[in-house]
């Protein structure tokens, strides 16, 4: 009989590279749910317990504190050691009081402190935008949230206006659209793959060239310092328009 399902188990050399753990020290690695993030760009609640926030020694401690609801993502509270949290998601901890971003680094993903007048929303890029059935438009976000746009009779739907690989600023957890940013020069942008991951500043140009694909396109970032590096558009995320909307971290 033939095997049913995907595999539950990791082994932690051929996890991904975004996880900051050791390779070598143990066999095993506990492997993410299927949820909002794919495994290559997530970390599950429990290394986020264990090998990052340092709140316990065992996974066996680590889920306890998880299923205890001690941790909030994104408002909201996961009881699943296992569950994916990834790119912008926000991890929330009452007891101590403390709310943290997850950010790309040049080391894989990191755990960024989030000030107090930030706590309240997240960013979420435009991956596809799609006509459902009614002449409907829903537009599907990096963290797996689809947001519905209804059309009532000729009128152009709401979701026309929005563009893929555009970002938009939504309320937690109420997905309350609040900001429109769009993908333009002089927007400011973070880079969340490849070699210069990590990296943020303006987007100084955007070469075209014809018959390539928009995601393939070369775009070229400005730092504050006047450094520049470039990258592909499908690892660039637009953060702000002219300044960030969240805080980031600094890049040496």
């Amino acid at each position: 009989m033939g095997k049913k399902g995907g595999k539950r188990h990791l082994k932690r050399k051929p996890a991904p590279k975004s996880w900051p753990i050791h390779r070598k020290e143990f066999v095993w690695a506990p492997r993410p749910i299927p949820g909002p993030h794919p495994i290559s760009n997530c970390i599950p609640l429990t290394l986020l317990v264990r090998e990052i926030l340092g709140f316990a020694k065992t996974r066996k401690e680590a889920k306890i504190i998880v299923s205890q609801g001690k941790l909030r993502v994104d408002g909201r509270i996961r009881r699943e050691e296992r569950f994916p949290a990834g790119l912008m998601d926000l991890i929330h901890i009452p007891e101590i009081k403390a709310t943290y971003r997850i950010l790309p680094s040049r080391k894989g993903l990191m755990l960024h402190p989030t000030a107090e007048n930030e706590v309240d929303f997240k960013l979420c890029r435009i991956e596809n935008k799609t006509n459902v059935k009614g002449g409907h438009v829903q537009l599907n976000l990096h963290d797996g949230t689809n947001l519905l746009f209804r059309t009532e009779d000729s009128q152009i739907p709401e979701g026309e206006t929005y563009e893929t690989l555009n970002t938009l600023k939504i309320g937690v957890p109420n997905q309350e659209i609040l900001e429109y940013i769009k993908l333009v020069n002089g927007a400011y942008a973070l880079i969340t793959g490849g070699k210069n991951a990590g990296q943020h500043g303006k987007i100084v140009a955007i070469e075209e060239k014809p018959g390539q694909k928009r995601r393939e396109l070369l775009v070229t970032i400005e730092d504050k310092k006047g450094g520049q590096c470039q990258t592909i558009l499908d690892y660039i995320f637009v953060v702000g328009s002219a300044a960030p909307e969240i805080s980031l971290p600094e890049v040496k």
